[in-house]
């Protein structure tokens, strides 16, 4: 009897320790995958700034080079938009120093929301890259919610790699805007669409609630790993903004 007494204490624990790990898998998977999609943008944004620096018609460099900040979004989904309820995610780095004019440095996480105009470029996934080009359109993005076209400016970029940088599209626009799909680069307007800080995708990837306007103007954010390639990337292509 005390055998059978001490049997069935130890399933009792046994049956206790199992439920505890079991309550908590459900969090500790869902956080494991959470991580895992963020690292997967990061990967397909230098994937894809890699691939369009690459094309002869691409991103002007000289236009690169004036930019303050970049913003990738890979594989946005036309039926994503159809429907209403999803939007595409990405991410958006901007230069270091006094009036953004050093190498690149830790990326904030962005959702691209809405509009219709610019996202019917048949039912693939289409990348889009946005340059950022005035100190007014940085601290636009990274206070608020942006409606491109209202908010901020926004016009199709130029392409052609050896591009002048005083188009009038680059004097006028403080976010010049392109898109990829199915192998064509061209500038597309994004007039109507909108912009926001993804804060929950910061917080997986930083380990910690931080701001958009803390991870690109805060000194002590560090550059995580899953986001060296994206930045490395960048400071080969355009290691110095223009200052002129």
């Amino acid at each position: 009897m005390d055998r059978q007494k001490f049997k069935g204490r130890s399933h009792k624990k046994w049956i206790l320790v199992l439920a505890g790990i079991f309550a908590f898998a459900p969090s500790s998977f869902a956080k494991s995958r959470d991580y895992s999609k963020v690292d997967d943008r990061l990967d397909n944004a230098a994937s894809t700034i890699h691939e369009i620096m690459d094309m002869r018609d691409g991103i002007p460099r000289d236009l690169l080079a004036k930019a303050r900040c970049i913003i990738v979004m890979p594989s946005v989904m036309k039926a994503a938009f159809v429907v209403g309820g999803s939007y595409g995610r990405g991410t958006m780095t901007c230069r270091t120093g006094q009036d953004f004019t050093g190498d690149w440095g830790a990326p904030a996480m962005y959702a691209l929301e809405g509009g219709s105009v610019g996202f019917q470029i048949g039912g693939e996934a289409t990348d889009y890259v946005l340059l950022v080009m005035n100190n007014r359109g940085v601290q636009s993005l990274l206070h608020s919610k942006v409606k491109l076209g209202a908010d901020a400016s926004v016009a199709a970029g130029p392409v052609g790699r050896d591009l002048a940088a005083d188009t009038d599209a680059y004097v006028r626009a403080e976010i010049l805007s392109y898109s990829r799909a199915r192998g064509a680069f061209a500038g597309v307007s994004l007039e109507g669409s909108t912009l926001r800080p993804d804060n929950n995708s910061d917080r997986e990837l930083y380990g910690r609630s931080l701001t958009a306007d803390e991870i690109i103007n805060g000194s002590e954010v560090s550059i995580p790993e899953a986001a060296r390639p994206l930045i490395t990337l960048l400071d080969n292509v355009s290691p110095g903004r223009k200052t002129s």
